[in-house]
Protein backbone atom coordinates (compact mmCIF):
# COMPACT_ATOMS: atom_id res chain seq x y z
CA UNK A 1 0.00 0.00 0.00
CA UNK A 2 1.46 3.33 -1.01
CA UNK A 3 1.40 6.41 1.20
CA UNK A 4 0.23 9.65 -0.35
CA UNK A 5 0.53 13.02 1.36
CA UNK A 6 -2.23 12.96 3.98
CA UNK A 7 -5.04 15.46 4.09
CA UNK A 8 -5.48 17.59 7.20
CA UNK A 9 -8.18 17.09 9.81
CA UNK A 10 -9.53 19.67 12.23
CA UNK A 11 -8.42 19.37 15.85
CA UNK A 12 -11.86 20.13 17.20
CA UNK A 13 -12.62 23.63 18.35
CA UNK A 14 -8.94 24.65 18.43
CA UNK A 15 -9.16 25.47 14.73
CA UNK A 16 -5.77 23.84 14.21
CA UNK A 17 -5.30 21.30 11.45
CA UNK A 18 -3.15 18.22 11.72
CA UNK A 19 -2.55 15.10 9.67
CA UNK A 20 -4.76 12.15 10.74
CA UNK A 21 -1.86 10.33 12.43
CA UNK A 22 0.26 11.56 15.34
CA UNK A 23 3.77 10.17 15.80
CA UNK A 24 4.42 8.99 19.34
CA UNK A 25 7.71 10.22 20.72
CA UNK A 26 7.69 7.97 23.77
CA UNK A 27 10.30 5.73 22.12
CA UNK A 28 12.80 8.53 21.42
CA UNK A 29 15.87 8.12 23.59
CA UNK A 30 14.68 4.65 24.59
CA UNK A 31 14.07 1.97 21.95
CA UNK A 32 14.93 4.46 19.19
CA UNK A 33 18.31 6.11 19.64
CA UNK A 34 18.89 9.70 18.60
CA UNK A 35 20.08 9.10 15.00
CA UNK A 36 17.16 6.74 14.39
CA UNK A 37 14.73 9.21 15.93
CA UNK A 38 16.03 11.96 13.67
CA UNK A 39 15.46 9.80 10.58
CA UNK A 40 11.94 8.93 11.73
CA UNK A 41 11.08 12.57 12.35
CA UNK A 42 12.54 13.71 9.03
CA UNK A 43 10.63 11.06 7.07
CA UNK A 44 7.39 11.75 8.93
CA UNK A 45 7.47 15.45 8.05
CA UNK A 46 8.75 14.79 4.52
CA UNK A 47 5.59 12.72 3.91
CA UNK A 48 3.33 15.59 4.92
CA UNK A 49 2.56 14.56 8.50
CA UNK A 50 3.03 17.18 11.16
CA UNK A 51 2.02 16.23 14.73
CA UNK A 52 4.43 14.66 17.23
CA UNK A 53 3.49 13.71 20.79
CA UNK A 54 5.81 13.45 23.78
CA UNK A 55 5.83 14.17 27.54
CA UNK A 56 8.27 15.46 30.10
CA UNK A 57 8.35 12.10 31.94
CA UNK A 58 9.41 10.14 28.83
CA UNK A 59 11.42 8.06 29.62
CA UNK A 60 11.85 8.32 33.39
CA UNK A 61 10.29 4.88 33.75
CA UNK A 62 13.47 3.30 32.34
CA UNK A 63 16.15 2.52 34.96
CA UNK A 64 18.95 5.05 34.75
CA UNK A 65 16.87 7.72 32.99
CA UNK A 66 15.84 10.98 34.63
CA UNK A 67 12.95 12.00 32.39
CA UNK A 68 13.04 14.49 29.55
CA UNK A 69 14.98 12.14 27.25
CA UNK A 70 12.34 12.22 24.51
CA UNK A 71 11.97 16.00 24.64
CA UNK A 72 15.74 16.35 24.49
CA UNK A 73 15.95 14.24 21.34
CA UNK A 74 13.25 16.35 19.68
CA UNK A 75 15.01 19.53 20.79
CA UNK A 76 18.33 18.35 19.37
CA UNK A 77 16.54 17.55 16.11
CA UNK A 78 14.98 21.01 15.97
CA UNK A 79 18.31 22.63 16.79
CA UNK A 80 19.78 21.20 13.60
CA UNK A 81 17.54 23.45 11.55
CA UNK A 82 14.53 21.20 11.26
CA UNK A 83 11.17 22.70 10.36
CA UNK A 84 9.66 24.01 13.56
CA UNK A 85 7.05 25.92 11.58
CA UNK A 86 5.84 22.67 10.01
CA UNK A 87 5.67 20.81 13.32
CA UNK A 88 2.64 20.60 15.62
CA UNK A 89 4.43 19.86 18.88
CA UNK A 90 2.59 18.14 21.73
CA UNK A 91 3.93 17.48 25.22
CA UNK A 92 2.56 16.93 28.72
CA UNK A 93 2.95 17.97 32.34
CA UNK A 94 1.98 16.50 35.69
CA UNK A 95 3.89 13.23 35.88
CA UNK A 96 6.51 12.66 38.57
CA UNK A 97 9.87 14.13 37.53
CA UNK A 98 11.40 13.57 40.96
CA UNK A 99 12.36 15.95 43.77
CA UNK A 100 8.76 17.07 44.21
CA UNK A 101 8.34 18.05 40.57
CA UNK A 102 4.91 16.60 39.92
CA UNK A 103 1.25 17.49 39.95
CA UNK A 104 -0.85 20.21 38.40
CA UNK A 105 -0.60 23.22 40.67
CA UNK A 106 -0.19 26.48 38.78
CA UNK A 107 3.41 26.81 39.93
CA UNK A 108 4.26 23.27 38.83
CA UNK A 109 2.69 23.74 35.42
CA UNK A 110 4.59 26.95 34.73
CA UNK A 111 7.92 25.66 36.05
CA UNK A 112 7.72 22.33 34.24
CA UNK A 113 6.77 24.09 31.00
CA UNK A 114 9.93 26.19 31.20
CA UNK A 115 11.97 23.00 31.58
CA UNK A 116 10.22 21.39 28.60
CA UNK A 117 10.76 24.46 26.43
CA UNK A 118 14.45 24.38 27.27
CA UNK A 119 14.78 20.70 26.40
CA UNK A 120 12.71 21.11 23.23
CA UNK A 121 14.74 24.17 22.20
CA UNK A 122 11.65 26.08 21.14
CA UNK A 123 9.74 29.12 22.33
CA UNK A 124 6.30 27.55 22.32
CA UNK A 125 4.38 24.30 22.62
CA UNK A 126 1.43 23.81 20.29
CA UNK A 127 -0.59 21.54 22.57
CA UNK A 128 0.14 21.12 26.28
CA UNK A 129 -1.62 18.31 28.11
CA UNK A 130 -2.30 17.77 31.77
CA UNK A 131 -0.91 14.24 31.69
CA UNK A 132 -2.98 12.84 34.57
CA UNK A 133 -5.74 14.33 36.74
CA UNK A 134 -4.35 15.67 40.02
CA UNK A 135 -6.83 14.96 42.82
CA UNK A 136 -4.83 17.11 45.24
CA UNK A 137 -5.17 20.27 43.15
CA UNK A 138 -8.45 22.01 42.32
CA UNK A 139 -9.10 21.94 38.58
CA UNK A 140 -9.60 25.70 38.72
CA UNK A 141 -5.99 26.23 39.80
CA UNK A 142 -4.74 23.84 37.13
CA UNK A 143 -6.54 25.77 34.41
CA UNK A 144 -5.28 29.07 35.81
CA UNK A 145 -1.74 27.75 35.50
CA UNK A 146 -2.33 26.75 31.90
CA UNK A 147 -3.86 30.15 31.21
CA UNK A 148 -0.66 31.88 32.32
CA UNK A 149 1.24 29.96 29.66
CA UNK A 150 -1.34 30.61 26.94
CA UNK A 151 -1.41 34.31 27.77
CA UNK A 152 2.39 34.45 27.64
CA UNK A 153 2.41 32.80 24.20
CA UNK A 154 4.34 29.77 25.44
CA UNK A 155 1.43 27.39 24.81
CA UNK A 156 -1.16 27.58 22.03
CA UNK A 157 -3.74 25.01 23.14
CA UNK A 158 -4.42 23.00 26.29
CA UNK A 159 -5.78 19.48 26.74
CA UNK A 160 -6.45 16.80 29.30
CA UNK A 161 -5.09 13.25 29.21
CA UNK A 162 -6.49 10.27 31.13
CA UNK A 163 -9.61 12.11 32.31
CA UNK A 164 -12.86 10.23 32.86
CA UNK A 165 -16.25 11.68 31.96
CA UNK A 166 -16.85 13.30 35.35
CA UNK A 167 -13.39 14.83 35.46
CA UNK A 168 -13.59 16.15 31.92
CA UNK A 169 -17.05 17.62 32.51
CA UNK A 170 -15.80 19.42 35.63
CA UNK A 171 -12.77 20.73 33.74
CA UNK A 172 -14.88 22.07 30.89
CA UNK A 173 -17.21 23.84 33.30
CA UNK A 174 -14.29 25.34 35.23
CA UNK A 175 -12.67 26.46 31.99
CA UNK A 176 -15.58 28.75 31.18
CA UNK A 177 -14.43 31.33 33.74
CA UNK A 178 -12.15 34.27 32.93
CA UNK A 179 -8.51 33.75 33.75
CA UNK A 180 -8.57 30.04 33.02
CA UNK A 181 -7.62 28.03 29.99
CA UNK A 182 -10.03 25.45 28.62
CA UNK A 183 -9.31 21.87 27.66
CA UNK A 184 -9.87 21.75 23.92
CA UNK A 185 -8.41 18.28 23.33
CA UNK A 186 -8.66 14.92 25.08
CA UNK A 187 -6.03 12.18 24.99
CA UNK A 188 -7.71 8.94 26.08
CA UNK A 189 -6.60 5.32 26.19
CA UNK A 190 -8.58 3.92 23.27
CA UNK A 191 -8.17 1.20 20.69
CA UNK A 192 -9.96 -1.85 19.29
CA UNK A 193 -8.91 -3.87 22.31
CA UNK A 194 -9.79 -1.32 25.02
CA UNK A 195 -13.03 0.47 24.29
CA UNK A 196 -15.01 0.79 27.52
CA UNK A 197 -12.87 3.60 28.97
CA UNK A 198 -13.79 5.98 26.14
CA UNK A 199 -16.97 4.89 24.39
CA UNK A 200 -20.12 6.12 26.12
CA UNK A 201 -20.29 9.22 28.35
CA UNK A 202 -16.70 10.35 27.74
CA UNK A 203 -16.98 10.13 23.97
CA UNK A 204 -20.35 11.89 24.09
CA UNK A 205 -18.85 14.84 25.96
CA UNK A 206 -16.14 15.15 23.33
CA UNK A 207 -18.73 15.15 20.55
CA UNK A 208 -21.02 17.61 22.36
CA UNK A 209 -18.17 20.07 22.97
CA UNK A 210 -16.35 19.59 19.65
CA UNK A 211 -13.16 18.50 21.37
CA UNK A 212 -10.19 17.17 19.48
CA UNK A 213 -9.41 13.55 20.40
CA UNK A 214 -6.00 11.92 19.92
CA UNK A 215 -6.01 8.43 21.51
CA UNK A 216 -2.86 6.79 22.82
CA UNK A 217 -2.05 3.05 22.81
CA UNK A 218 -3.72 2.97 19.39
CA UNK A 219 -2.01 -0.35 18.65
CA UNK A 220 -2.35 -1.67 22.22
CA UNK A 221 1.44 -1.64 22.67
CA UNK A 222 1.81 -3.73 19.51
CA UNK A 223 -0.75 -6.41 20.40
CA UNK A 224 -3.04 -5.30 17.57
CA UNK A 225 -0.27 -5.70 15.01
CA UNK A 226 -0.51 -9.48 15.34
CA UNK A 227 3.02 -9.63 16.70
CA UNK A 228 1.91 -11.52 19.79
CA UNK A 229 0.04 -14.73 19.05
CA UNK A 230 0.63 -16.50 22.36
CA UNK A 231 2.32 -15.99 25.70
CA UNK A 232 5.46 -17.45 24.15
CA UNK A 233 5.79 -14.23 22.14
CA UNK A 234 5.81 -11.87 25.12
CA UNK A 235 9.59 -11.57 25.18
CA UNK A 236 9.52 -9.87 21.76
CA UNK A 237 9.14 -6.44 23.39
CA UNK A 238 9.97 -4.69 26.69
CA UNK A 239 6.20 -4.19 27.03
CA UNK A 240 5.33 -7.83 26.40
CA UNK A 241 5.03 -8.80 30.05
CA UNK A 242 2.09 -6.39 30.40
CA UNK A 243 0.04 -8.48 27.96
CA UNK A 244 0.01 -11.78 29.81
CA UNK A 245 -3.74 -11.59 30.48
CA UNK A 246 -4.74 -10.45 27.00
CA UNK A 247 -4.95 -13.84 25.31
CA UNK A 248 -8.69 -14.21 25.79
CA UNK A 249 -11.11 -15.82 23.36
CA UNK A 250 -12.56 -12.42 22.49
CA UNK A 251 -9.17 -10.86 21.81
CA UNK A 252 -7.96 -13.75 19.68
CA UNK A 253 -11.20 -13.62 17.67
CA UNK A 254 -10.61 -9.91 17.16
CA UNK A 255 -7.10 -10.54 15.86
CA UNK A 256 -8.39 -13.14 13.40
CA UNK A 257 -11.02 -10.71 12.11
CA UNK A 258 -8.42 -7.96 11.74
CA UNK A 259 -6.23 -10.37 9.82
CA UNK A 260 -9.09 -11.11 7.41
CA UNK A 261 -9.81 -7.42 6.88
CA UNK A 262 -6.13 -6.67 6.33
CA UNK A 263 -5.86 -9.47 3.76
CA UNK A 264 -8.86 -8.11 1.84
CA UNK A 265 -7.12 -4.73 1.45
CA UNK A 266 -3.55 -5.99 1.01
CA UNK A 267 -2.87 -4.07 4.22
CA UNK A 268 -1.41 -4.88 7.63
CA UNK A 269 -3.19 -5.44 10.91
CA UNK A 270 -1.61 -2.28 12.30
CA UNK A 271 -3.11 -0.31 9.45
CA UNK A 272 -6.53 -1.82 10.13
CA UNK A 273 -6.33 -0.87 13.81
CA UNK A 274 -5.38 2.71 12.97
CA UNK A 275 -7.87 3.05 10.10
CA UNK A 276 -10.65 1.90 12.44
CA UNK A 277 -9.76 4.70 14.85
CA UNK A 278 -9.49 7.25 12.06
CA UNK A 279 -13.00 6.30 10.90
CA UNK A 280 -14.48 6.92 14.36
CA UNK A 281 -16.44 10.21 14.10
CA UNK A 282 -15.18 11.50 17.45
CA UNK A 283 -11.48 10.75 16.83
CA UNK A 284 -9.19 13.35 15.30
CA UNK A 285 -6.01 11.30 14.94
CA UNK A 286 -4.55 8.29 16.77
CA UNK A 287 -1.03 8.23 18.18
CA UNK A 288 1.33 5.48 17.06
CA UNK A 289 5.05 4.99 17.62
CA UNK A 290 7.78 3.51 15.46
CA UNK A 291 11.32 2.46 16.22
CA UNK A 292 12.26 1.40 12.69
CA UNK A 293 11.68 2.88 9.27
CA UNK A 294 9.58 -0.07 8.13
CA UNK A 295 7.31 0.42 11.13
CA UNK A 296 6.92 4.09 10.27
CA UNK A 297 6.06 3.24 6.66
CA UNK A 298 3.49 0.78 7.97
CA UNK A 299 1.65 3.20 10.25
CA UNK A 300 1.75 6.05 7.73
CA UNK A 301 0.12 3.71 5.22
CA UNK A 302 -2.96 3.54 7.44
CA UNK A 303 -4.03 6.96 6.18
CA UNK A 304 -4.62 5.43 2.73
CA UNK A 305 -6.82 2.61 4.03
CA UNK A 306 -10.59 3.04 3.87
CA UNK A 307 -12.59 0.37 5.67
CA UNK A 308 -16.09 -0.40 4.44
CA UNK A 309 -19.11 0.18 6.66
CA UNK A 310 -19.56 -3.58 6.86
CA UNK A 311 -15.98 -4.10 8.01
CA UNK A 312 -16.29 -1.37 10.62
CA UNK A 313 -19.53 -2.87 11.91
CA UNK A 314 -17.93 -6.31 12.21
CA UNK A 315 -14.98 -4.87 14.11
CA UNK A 316 -17.32 -2.89 16.34
CA UNK A 317 -19.30 -6.01 17.16
CA UNK A 318 -16.29 -8.11 18.06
Amino acid sequence: MSTSSPSRVSLGRTGAEIAPLVLGGNVFGWTADEPTSFRLLDTFLDRGFNAVDTANIYTRFIPGNEGGESETVIGNWLEQGRRRDALFLITKVGGDMGEGRKGLTADQIVARCEESLKRLKTDHIDLYFSHFPDPETPIEETLEGHYQLVKAGKVRFVGGSNYDAAGLKAALEAGEADGRASYDVLQPHYNLLTRDQYEGPLENICLDHDLGVIPYFALAMGFLTGKYRSKDDLDKSPRGRRMADWFTDRNMTLLELMKEVAHAHDATMAQVALAWLMARPSVTAPIASATKMEQLEDIMGATDLRLSAEEINKLNAC
